[in-house]
């Protein structure tokens, strides 16, 4: 898995370069991060803190998804293709 900034994410999912609320960068953002920590817990099976954390990124993510697609379809199926998500 490649290393990416925060703020190349922001820049490739953004409006702009401050554009840090978007729901398509939230959604970057956090799949970088559950990525990351997936890869960590293969590792490391007995990590439960972590994977409390992982579930509770997975959940906020969901979230944001379910928001994006009842506020704008074209946005949402973007999104998906872009950063690879099932759904």
């Amino acid at each position: 898995m490649e290393s990416v900034s925060t703020k190349e994410l922001i820049t490739q999912f953004g409006k702009n370069a401050q554009d840090t609320g978007s729901p398509e960068v939230q959604i970057a953002i956090l799949t970088h991060n559950i990525r990351k920590l997936s890869e960590h817990l293969a590792n490391h099976k007995k990590d439960n803190h972590s994977r409390f954390g992982l579930l509770k990124m997975v959940g906020k993510r969901r979230k944001l998804l379910s928001y994006l697609s009842r506020k704008d379809e074209k946005r949402y199926r973007e999104i998906i293709t872009k950063l690879e998500l099932r759904k």
